[in-house]
């Protein structure tokens, strides 16, 4: 059997579920805060732990547990000896099930800019694989269905999707989110993927190749609601999320190990 490998490098400049651009300036004035994850419901007094790019994130263990739902295992998450972090999804010889990645921080992070460089074919993914680079909320911030903000690949089970999406969550119950997919035409195996954030705006990019600037992009969006924005645009600080999973927990249909490598995280 062929393994595909997805090689992500991602590097993040201000920027993930758990169960479950580029404006220079930015609106407002979230200020980042340090959360102890420990003291919600998502995390266990013994959840693994890794550092990588100066963070410290937690690594999801369990089974039949969102988004999918699927089968969580740590051991699916390292980093290597350069200081990249690895995810990946493998079929397991002892659970005879297909098991997920997924890491996030120990802090929340507000406004500002979130990037991330992604090496590999991207647009080449399995139907039912999907990645997540985003940000989700604590118990005190807001339920599940709210307040996130996401980068997505993913073609949710149906191969004639596009596999971009940018997503945001709204702020409070009652509203509904809003997604905007988009297509994926990669010129070589980099690509860099943003979003910025204020309190009155997202703007988010995807483009061709490592970059600094606004070029070679493949696609953008600004969510800019004119009415109700504290109601549809995230207004509290959140940690950061990095997923790699399985649409409704299917197995992947070639039936064959993901992995996803990302070289670096940081906030601007």
């Amino acid at each position: 059997m062929k393994n595909f490998t997805l090689w992500s490098l991602v590097y993040l400049s201000l920027t993930l579920p758990l169960v479950n651009c580029s404006k220079s300036e930015t609106s407002g004035s979230l200020n980042s805060t340090s959360q102890d994850l420990k003291s919600t419901a998502l995390v266990s007094a013994t959840a693994k732990t890794i550092s990588f790019s100066g963070y410290t994130w937690y690594v999801k263990s369990g089974k039949g547990m969102g988004p999918g739902p699927n089968n969580w295992n740590e051991n699916n998450v390292w980093v290597d000896a350069l200081g990249k972090l690895h995810l990946q999804i493998k079929y397991s010889a002892t659970t005879k099930k297909w098991e997920c990645a997924e890491i996030w921080t120990n802090t929340s992070m507000g406004f500002g800019k979130y990037e991330w460089f992604v090496e590999g074919r991207i647009d080449l993914l399995d139907k039912n694989v999907v990645v997540g680079l985003f940000n989700y909320p604590t118990a005190s911030v807001g339920p599940d269905g709210t307040n996130e903000i996401d980068v997505e690949f993913a073609k949710w089970g149906n191969k004639n999707n596009k596999m971009g999406n940018f997503t945001v969550w709204p702020a409070q119950l009652g509203y509904t989110y809003s997604t905007f997919p988009y297509a994926i035409a990669l010129t070589g195996t980099y690509t860099t993927h943003r979003f910025t954030w204020s309190s009155s705006s997202i703007f988010f990019q995807s483009l061709n190749g490592w970059r600094t600037d606004d070029t070679n992009v493949i696609a953008t969006k600004t969510f800019a609601p004119t009415v109700s924005t504290i109601y549809l645009i995230p207004q509290s600080a959140e940690p950061v999320h990095i997923n790699l999973w399985l649409y409704k927990g299917n197995a992947p249909s070639n039936n064959t190990t993901v992995e996803l490598i990302i070289s670096k995280f940081q906030k601007y």
